[in-house]
């Protein structure tokens, strides 16, 4: 998608801080981050949110889940962490291409839940 913010970032056309990246996953930080580590792990291939994952893309989301952890150890939140996604502007998603916040580095309240 032409348009799209992190399909931007997928093809190296605005800048990010990478954290990870494979051949279907990207993980960046968060330009604003909501913890001291906020990491967005987004699939390469645009996919809009949570609702358009169907069974032509769900592999994608399933590595996604396997590289978390792997991302989370990386980053040393030992303690735990938070695995976020936003679907659809009532829920507060700003980017609609579909990624995850994972939050950590601190007690979180229940409140960001």
């Amino acid at each position: 998608m032409d348009d799209c913010l992190f399909c931007k970032i997928v093809n190296g056309d605005i800048p990010s801080t990478k954290v990870f990246e494979d051949t279907f996953v990207l993980a960046f930080r968060d330009i604003a981050p909501q913890a001291p580590s906020h990491i967005l792990v987004i699939p390469k291939k645009h996919i809009g949110s949570v609702a358009e994952i169907d069974t032509d893309n769900s592999y994608v989301i399933a590595h996604i889940f396997e590289v978390i952890p792997a991302i989370a150890e990386a980053e040393g939140l030992t303690g735990g962490y938070r695995v976020v996604s936003n679907c659809g502007s009532d829920a507060g998603q700003t980017v609609n291409h579909l990624h995850f916040h994972i939050l950590g580095g601190k007690a979180l309240s229940l409140e960001m839940a």
